[in-house]
């Protein structure tokens, strides 16, 4: 194991409505927390989820390796929890994802449960039609194994991109799920229609059909039925709570039962949303605020007279493309987003500066007063193009970002999901094994310093 104590940098970055990205990364501030830097373990397989258990073990899903792990943070050593030889992992996004467990696990009841949302295969013959599930699991603690999976919901959308796949439990007794927009309108999915404006209707739902839970974050009963209280939107109730999302990695609730999600926006705007039942946060029509800056609805999908499918893949879409300032698009259930990374000028250059953007995937909230000084009531955002965490600080009632958000644990890693320790004094970051990030210099690699790997990052003053 790699131990080493430093200061860990603080780097202000741009956050605003709509404001310049920074032409460098940047520069580390001098009131900055003490930690003590170590490598948990290595040689993971693409792991995609990090929880904290409450046998004081780091529970982990494997998204290539199919399996999740059980894993000593003071050793690192690991056990094989249970394995899925039926999941299905071909490209960047799939596999095995989302893990959530029950409040009671290893509290003296029943409900040793471990709920997982993963992607299969539907196609008994040579082709493929790849489909979600989730499955709820009950653990052994005497063989410390996962057993007995029952399938609570299956045919839910998948394909090669965008798959969201964030699964957490809520304070309502509640599973959420989210979604993606499976990647249509985006590069080699450009001819696909992105559905995460489009509801379901109640035909659909009385075939269990969830084509158009694209998008969308779901809200379940522990058995996969459709909660009596979930909203109704357009006349429908479905588990579809909010919707208008691209593709949504992080969820986590607070204290008071807010539920915060993250997403990736496309070239610019990745956000942090504040969620309420029954609204949409605008996309395709809105990428981060609604203010006509560095993004417009271009729907490939319904090209013409020249069909999509005849187009070349090129940034600047064709005339045949239709178009939309975001402006044009009203909505009354419109919530713009607490936060985004970054929003940027209709003048930035791509070409030169790249995607203005993090690529924000978990999310956790510290409320811990006695941890970190200062840090209390602030999210955590997973970077995983920028090589770090961003620290947002939140006021009394979460509904406003205080002051500029702060880079946090730098690193040359692309770090997938966070997990915090009760005491509020360590932090564990899973790495992935490929993909770009950012060096200490600011400079765009891909020789990530730990691929596949759990970081911790333990605050000593």
């Amino acid at each position: 194991m790699v131990r080493s104590t430093t200061a860990v940098a603080l780097g202000i970055v741009c956050l605003s409505n709509a404001g310049q990205l920074p032409a460098q990364e940047p520069v580390a501030t001098t009131d900055t927390p003490t930690f003590t830097t170590r490598v948990v373990t290595s040689e993971l397989n693409f792991p995609w989820e990090i929880i904290w258990g409450p046998d004081d073990h780091l529970w982990v899903t494997e998204r290539v390796g199919k399996r999740i792990l059980r894993i000593n943070p003071d050793d690192g050593s690991q056990t094989v929890a249970v394995e899925f030889p039926d999941a299905y992992q071909a490209v960047l996004q799939d596999g095995v994802l989302g893990m959530a467990l029950h409040p009671d696990l290893l509290r003296g009841t029943d409900h040793n449960f471990v709920y997982v949302g993963w992607n299969y295969d539907t196609d008994r013959g040579d082709g493929i039609d790849v489909r979600a599930k989730i499955q709820r699991y009950t653990y052994d603690a005497t063989q410390k194994t996962l057993g007995s999976p029952i399938d609570l919901i299956t045919e839910l959308p998948a394909h090669d991109d965008h798959l969201g796949g964030r699964l957490i439990f809520g304070p309502d007794q509640k599973l959420y799920f989210s979604i993606g927009d499976q990647g249509g309108n985006w590069q080699r999915n450009r001819c696909n229609p992105i559905l995460a404006q489009v509801l379901p209707s109640a035909n659909e739902i009385s075939r269990s059909d969830w084509t158009k839970y694209q998008g969308k974050i779901l809200r379940l009963n522990l058995d996969g039925s459709i909660p009596d209280d979930n909203p109704t939107i357009n006349g429908v109730q479905s588990h579809v709570y909010s919707y208008g999302h691209r593709n949504p990695q992080g969820l986590v609730f607070d204290a008071e039962g807010q539920l915060f999600e993250a997403e990736h926006g496309p070239s610019t705007d990745d956000e942090i949303n504040r969620i309420e039942a029954g609204r949409s946060y605008g996309w395709p029509d809105i990428a981060g605020h609604q203010d006509n800056q560095a993004y417009v609805y271009a729907n490939w999908s319904e090209s013409a007279p020249t069909a999509c499918q005849d187009l070349p893949n090129v940034r600047q879409p064709p005339d045949s493309v239709p178009s939309q300032q975001e402006t044009a698009w009203q909505h009354p259930d419109f919530r713009p987003p607490l936060a985004t990374f970054f929003s940027v000028s209709n003048d930035y250059n791509f070409s030169a500066n790249g995607a203005a953007t993090v690529a924000a995937s978990g999310l956790d909230i510290y409320s811990n007063i006695s941890g970190v000084p200062g840090w209390s009531d602030s999210l955590l955002l997973a970077s995983l193009t920028r090589g770090g965490v961003y620290r947002v600080a939140l006021n009394a009632t979460h509904d406003q970002v205080i002051g500029t958000p702060t880079l946090i644990f730098k690193s040359t890693n692309r770090y997938r999901d966070i997990a915090i320790r009760p005491d509020g004094k360590a932090f564990y970051l899973v790495t992935d094994n490929v993909g770009p990030t950012r060096d200490d210099a600011g400079v765009s690699t891909r020789e990530l310093a730990n691929p596949g790997a759990i970081l911790e990052f333990t605050y000593g003053p």
